[in-house]
């Protein structure tokens, strides 16, 4: 265990924080950090199946209530240096009596000389009641370093006798990264136990366990795309961007040995109906890594605390499972007004927690956010070092209609040489990539309704007639658009125009 991680536990209990909540499943560990900052204290144990328990021997000492464990202990503190460590005891914090006692605990640890008292509450889930808001300081278990990772697994390896290619442990370490120390044994173990030997081919085990603490967690989504980077019409200086990072991607153990910086991420802003989303779908096809989305919405919670711990906990979660392409669409309603007298304070929290992280951030979760009107977004989100590059979406222009066309009867087997294009492209201004996309969808429709086997140009060219474009529906929203991109410092994602 990391003596930097045992310092700081030690430092807040040296600085009267009166009650600690270690936000954490592995109750051994938090143990061991606890017994190595309280040695020579009084350390009692309370859990819901066993009542008041040794907390060095694990044996019951008494059977009792929460309330009964709390009002037998409320005095240790003027005996001896105490902490009263509580499991799984996030169900009872809203009880009045349970806070009532609690904040008699911790008052009297604070301004009491005599008295030397510190709760340790231990639970996945994080209750933190108003009332109590002021005395609890949430902590963090730190996850190993790549470093500690590497000796985590030549450990696994000396005590099998099994040996790899240290090029090989050098992936799969970066793999485990985000994991702790219980989940990289767990997979270790299970490497093990499927081909009695460590190699390359553990990648992919490694990256279906890590889907897996993604579905139990519930914060965030697994996106099961097809689409390619082939998929995607135009849009070529993006494209361009984004392959040279996924070749940063493919060796990225001997990229990072280079000195090459880990790449943070993109920002698509522009016109609805674009690409936007294919684009977050085909980065995840091009570096070969999982897609998973962040609906901020999902994070609130009706408890003080629940929200921005539910973010710190998904945000947790996207390193457990880097290297990742980590999806955060329509960025601008989730995190909308900040700044501003109308922000929530919940909302201004969570968006400061999450610019934190991003600017912070040295891990392989790589960001795209997707957003229509940035408008309502603060400056400092668009400032570059958040982001490796920010990209503006336009309606496309002739040649990426022409192909995005193409795109779309070829995925349906309908395209043919004797389609005029040129007439196509001149009937489409002003249309995106969903509207011609609807027209193709239509122009098959009434072509299997009518029994044809082709499609032909005034076919396409009916279907365009019956469709309303963007540009139509949407004026004012585009112009709108338009003239905030005009005030940043934005690269736009498609060349011009010969």
């Amino acid at each position: 265990m990391k003596q930097n991680f045992i310092d700081k536990l030690a430092s807040y209990v040296d600085a009267l924080h009166p009650i600690i909540y270690i936000s954490h499943f592995d109750f051994q560990m938090a143990d061991a950090a606890i017994a190595k900052v309280g040695q020579g204290c009084k350390i009692i144990e309370y859990n819901n199946a066993l009542g008041m328990v040794d907390f060095r021997t694990k044996s019951p000492m008494k059977g009792c209530t929460l309330e009964e464990f709390l009002r037998l202990s409320l005095d240790d503190g003027f005996e001896a240096e105490t902490f009263l460590v509580l499991k799984d005891v996030h169900g009872e914090l809203n009880d009045p009596k349970i806070i009532a006692l609690l904040k008699r605990i911790a008052e009297n640890n604070l301004y009491r000389d005599s008295y030397h008292a510190s709760v340790f509450i231990i639970s996945e889930t994080t209750v933190i009641p108003q009332e109590l808001e002021n005395y609890i300081t949430v902590f963090d278990i730190p996850l190993p370093s790549l470093a500690e990772i590497l000796e985590i697994i030549d450990n696994f390896m000396r005590d099998l006798e099994i040996t790899a290619e240290q090029e090989v442990i050098n992936d799969i370490a970066l793999s485990f990264k985000g994991l702790n120390e219980f989940q990289i044994k767990q997979i270790l173990n299970l490497a093990y136990q499927d081909g009695g030997c460590i190699d390359k081919e553990d990648k992919l085990l490694i990256l279906k366990e890590k889907e897996q603490f993604i579905r139990k967690s519930g914060m965030l989504e697994i996106v099961n795309f097809t689409e390619t980077i082939h998929d995607i019409g135009g849009l070529e200086n993006l494209k361009d961007w984004l392959e040279r990072k996924a070749k940063v991607f493919a060796s990225l153990d001997k990229a990072i040995k280079f000195g090459v910086d880990i790449p943070k991420g993109i920002m698509i802003i522009g016109m609805p109906g674009c690409g936007k989303s294919l684009t977050a779908k085909a980065t995840a096809s091009l570096f070969e890594i999982p897609l998973v989305r962040l609906d901020v919405g999902r994070l609130l919670g009706k408890y003080v605390g629940e929200s921005e711990n539910n973010m710190r906990k998904a945000l947790k979660l996207s390193e457990a499972i880097s290297p990742c392409v980590l999806w955060i669409d329509e960025i601008e309603k989730a995190f909308a007004g900040v700044g501003d007298s109308s922000s929530h304070e919940v909302t201004a929290r969570l968006f400061g927690q999450f610019l934190t992280w991003m600017q912070e951030k040295d891990n392989t979760v790589f960001i795209v956010a997707t957003a229509n009107d940035i408008s309502k977004l603060p400056p400092e989100f668009l400032r570059k070092g958040r982001f490796d590059e920010l990209f503006f979406v336009d309606l496309p222009n002739g040649e990426e209609r022409r192909k995005i066309l193409e795109i779309h009867l070829k995925k349906r087997r309908k395209w043919n040489r004797a389609i005029d294009t040129i007439a196509l492209i001149k009937q489409t201004q002003g249309f995106n990539g969903a509207d011609i996309e609807a027209i193709v969808k239509d122009t098959i429709e009434a072509s299997f309704l009518e029994g044809r086997e082709t499609i032909t140009t005034s076919d396409l060219q009916k279907a365009i007639n019956d469709t309303k474009s963007i540009s139509d529906t949407l004026k004012e929203k585009i112009k709108q658009i338009k003239d905030t991109i005009a005030k940043i410092d934005i690269k736009p994602a498609s060349r011009s125009e010969q």
